[in-house]
């Protein structure tokens, strides 16, 4: 074999749209031909014929794993599946070949070599990543504008703060670094599934159902060799503050240089911006994406239960509901799911490590088509991911004899302005109705509520660091005079929904006029609170707890328990 080959690394990876990567060495896209050009002389090269090309990718490699292929340098006329090679220009110094690689190959570094007999030649390496650009491929997607955005866009906003006050932040995820799709690559290896059985591993890597769901496992270090460890409780002396970080090249290249060691500290949108950057770069479309009032459903009953005692003290639960969380909608077909293409499209992918599915902290990839229409039965955790955006928030009273009564139930607070970045722009784009239908509010479960109505109002803009001044405001709408006793308790709060002390409390008692006319009675209170405790949150929240004062029968508590989110600017 005695002659060079040019794998024309520049001209390839310009046709696939991996330019930007590289140009110095050979990144091209599966369902789509790729050319080489052997320099020698064309009776020479016929002298080698029957000629053949072998590519495989990963260890133990072998044709049974569709992780190997061994194919002969046919005509250009010939017709040809699979991996296959076709002469597309002859000279009298040089043959190029067009060579082409099956829609559902295996993703990868592969290498590349000729064969003759039993002799062979290494002639280089290639990386072969999944195709948008290919209708075949599971992961087309059709609109080019789109291609461009959730493929091709190194830079993005990802979404924070509270359902009435947004906050973009520009973020940088950077996928077409020279070294990031190494490190993407490295992901794969050593995640535990190809630690156990690599082989199998490697021939699974030519579905992104399971390669997304792969990295969602990885992008945290709950269980494994990932990049991120997560940390809510504001002490990030040890490493740095999850809110410091605007770039998702800069966590996974510590990561790298660091052996694999993970990188301290992550919250929910960076591991979901450290996610987009990895499956953008292994050819995977998405996006990220932050749900505001997102539940947390800790034990799958699909909603959220608050319990409140005597006071209004209300401790923390497993379940809550966090101001804002942020996941990643990748974009795939679902054959796994169903023949037709009913949940083909937008996929849940949730790096943060909040609970774990089959064992392992990851999370989906679940349709947002399965979403949207309740089908809680199908794979992979659409029950949990529906709860985040549709679950029901309950409130229970809990009695000094250890039962506990429902009060009432809220069906719109979860699930609130779902944002992610419109295409071609940097305005946020309202995506909510893709999961959600139109729905309810508060509904009482007691038929004997009395009319009162409850306002707590911001006095003057809220600052981190100073007083804070709140109103509340009651009515009755009942025809004779109410007496109420109340309780207020003001609680600092991770954005999780997790309290971590309290800062404040008051009680007093009021008397309600009945309404008179269209301009009932208000009974006002000014509240004030110092920062305390406040120093590494920023949200406060406030509950009550109002009791009626029946004199011949005692007090009885009223279903008028709720919380009252302030975001504190910083």
């Amino acid at each position: 074999f005695d002659f060079k080959v040019d794998l024309h690394c520049e001209e390839n990876n310009k046709a696939h749209n991996t330019d930007e990567i590289s140009v110095k060495r050979l990144i091209v896209r599966r369902g789509k031909s790729f050319i080489l050009t052997f320099c020698v002389d064309l009776k020479s090269f016929q002298a080698l014929d029957p000629l053949q090309l072998a590519v495989e990718t990963g260890p133990q490699a072998s044709q049974s794993l569709k992780t190997k292929a061994v194919f002969e340098i046919l005509p250009a006329n010939a017709a040809g599946i699979g991996w296959n090679a076709r002469v597309q220009a002859k000279s009298s110094s040089s043959v190029t070949v067009a060579v082409s690689s099956p829609e559902d190959a295996c993703i990868g570094e592969y290498s590349l070599s000729v064969k003759r007999g039993s002799s062979s030649r290494s002639i280089g390496k290639f990386v072969l990543l999944f195709n948008p650009w290919c209708e075949a491929d599971w992961t087309y997607l059709p609109q080019e504008r789109e291609r461009q955005e959730y493929v091709l866009n190194e830079h993005g906003i990802v979404y924070r703060g509270q359902s009435n006050g947004i906050q973009p932040m520009p973020w940088t995820f950077g996928q077409f670094e020279e070294d990031v799709m190494d490190i993407c690559l490295r992901l794969l290896d050593v995640n535990p599934k190809c630690l156990r059985n690599a082989k199998e591993d490697c021939s699974a890597r030519c579905n992104p159902i399971y390669v997304s769901r792969v990295l969602s496992a990885m992008v945290n270090a709950a269980d494994d060799k990932g990049v991120l460890e997560g940390k809510w409780d504001g002490n990030y002396c040890d490493g740095v503050a999850p809110m410091c970080w605007s770039d998702s090249v800069a966590i996974l290249r510590r990561w790298d240089q660091r052996n694999c060691n993970c990188v301290k500290y992550g919250q929910c949108w960076v591991f979901a911006a450290v996610l987009c950057t990895t499956l953008r770069c292994l050819g995977i479309p998405c996006r990220v994406v932050t749900n505001f009032e997102s539940a947390h459903d800790t034990d799958g009953n699909l909603t959220v239960d608050h319990y409140c005692y005597d006071l209004g003290v209300t401790p923390n639960a497993k379940d809550s509901v966090w101001n804002f969380h942020v996941w990643v909608e990748a974009w795939m077909r679902r054959p796994d799911l169903s023949q037709s293409s009913q949940y083909d499209g937008w996929q849940v992918v949730d790096p943060t490590p909040q609970e774990r599915s089959d064992g392992t902290y990851c999370c989906g990839p679940a349709p947002v088509k399965a979403i949207l229409e309740g089908h809680t039965n199908l794979k992979y955790d659409v029950p949990f991911v529906f709860a985040e955006v549709n679950a029901d928030i309950v409130t229970w009273r809990m009695n000094s004899d250890g039962t506990k009564t429902r009060m009432f139930s809220d069906t719109k607070e979860v699930g609130q302005n779902i944002s992610t970045k419109a295409v071609g722009s940097y305005e946020r784009m309202d995506i909510t109705r893709n999961y959600k239908y139109p729905e309810g509010g508060i509904s009482d479960v007691s038929p004997a509520t009395p009319d009162v109505s409850v306002k707590i109002v911001e006095v003057g803009q809220s600052i981190n660091g100073k007083d804070l001044d709140l109103s509340l405001s009651l009515r009755s709408d009942q025809s004779k005079p109410l007496t109420l006793k109340i309780q207020l308790n003001a609680r600092a709060v991770l954005y999780t929904g997790f309290s971590i002390s309290n800062v404040w409390s008051k009680a007093f008692e009021v008397k309600l006029l009945p309404n008179k006319g269209a301009f009932p009675r208000e009974v006002e209170s000014d509240l004030h609170t110092t920062n305390a405790g406040l120093a590494c949150s920023p949200c406060l929240r406030m509950g009550f707890l109002i009791k009626s004062c029946f004199r011949s029968t005692g007090d009885s508590v009223l279903p008028l328990i709720w919380v009252f989110a302030l975001h504190l600017l910083i």
